[in-house]
């Protein structure tokens, strides 16, 4: 084991009002055994989580689900939050040391975990292209949660960066017809690249076997269920944090014996949990991301100094932005 020197500060973002948020140095001890220093390369940004994270609007039933592995703080300010860093072991085990890894760790430059909760990034994987590591395991899942088969026509409303991995991931599965779907009609060059068709909900195909709804809006719940084919499955990925939202369960969502379905990535889907645990289901996430074709969901980098100042851009809801990466 090599080790580093021991009070080295890192900076850390820390949300800390509503829409506020701060750099902070924090002491980083030297690694004990069994541990990894990680200096941060890149992260990413989850738009949806972040944005309610930043505004506040985390429910107090889910302030304990929501803890981030290593999370600082609590809920709803301050707040040290985050979930997607990759960067370089600069001591710990011989056989980490020098290697870029992925991290389940909030914003921060510089951080100490045990060796167990990095993952090692495939050699055919960019460091950027792997901050999308969460997304991609979000996406898994829900495609194992719907299990879609060959000539399976399916809808994706939605086109941020979980949707666009769920119709990828679509896509790859044999003679499957995969639409995605977006008010942004911007989003039409991102359908083309990753091998899906596009439409506005206005033109979007009807009678589907399988609609996936990621947009976190009323109005793209109702077009989800607006497209899918009598007993079709419609599976829920946003999250809404606190308030309520319009279901439209009226009309023929019974008589089409339709299945509203949520699906969330803190579980491995059940249809795989006997072979699945959470550690070979982020590999395989990781394994994914060999594709060059996903960096189409990166957007250029914000420096990390920037970023307090960033966030209120980089979230809004009008942005069209699919994954902010952070550049350290």
């Amino acid at each position: 084991m090599t080790n580093s020197r021991s009070g080295e500060d890192a900076e850390s973002l820390w949300y800390v009002a509503p829409g506020r948020a701060e750099l902070r140095r924090e002491p980083v001890p030297a690694p004990g055994s069994g541990e990894v220093l990680v200096r941060a390369l890149h992260g990413a940004i989850s738009r949806g989580t972040e944005r309610l994270v930043l505004a506040g609007r985390v429910p107090p039933s889910e302030y304990a689900r929501m803890c981030g592995p290593n999370m600082g703080g609590d809920f709803p300010f301050p707040v040290k939050y985050g979930y997607a860093t990759v960067g370089r072991v600069e001591a710990g085990p011989q056989d980490l040391v020098g290697s870029t890894v992925f991290a389940l760790h909030p914003h921060q430059s510089l951080f100490v975990l045990p060796a167990s909760a990095v993952r090692p990034v495939p050699d055919g994987v960019p460091p950027r292209r792997a901050v999308l590591a969460p997304n991609m395991e979000t996406a898994l899942n829900a495609t194992w949660d719907a299990a879609p088969g060959p000539y399976g026509r399916i809808a994706v409303v939605g086109a941020g960066v979980v949707g666009a991995l769920v119709a990828w991931l679509c896509g790859r599965v044999s003679k499957t017809q995969v639409t995605l779907i977006d008010v942004l009609t911007s989003r039409a060059a991102l359908a083309e690249r990753l091998g899906v068709g596009f439409a506005v909900p206005t033109d979007a195909p009807r009678d589907c076997d399988f609609v996936f709804h990621t947009s976190a809006s009323a109005a793209g719940l109702a077009t989800a269920l607006a497209l899918a084919g009598d007993e079709a499955s419609i599976v829920e990925l946003s999250w809404y944090g606190a308030g309520d939202v319009p279901v439209p369960l009226g009309g023929s969502f019974h008589s089409r014996r339709l299945r509203l379905i949520s699906s969330q990535v803190g579980k491995v889907a059940p249809s795989r949990r006997a072979e699945f645990t959470h550690g070979r289901r982020l590999a395989t996430a990781l394994d994914l991301l060999a594709e060059p074709t996903l960096d189409a969901l990166l957007t250029d980098g914000t420096p990390f100094r920037d970023l307090p100042q960033q966030l209120p851009r980089l979230l809004a809801p009008e942005a069209d932005v699919l994954c902010p990466v952070i550049d350290y």
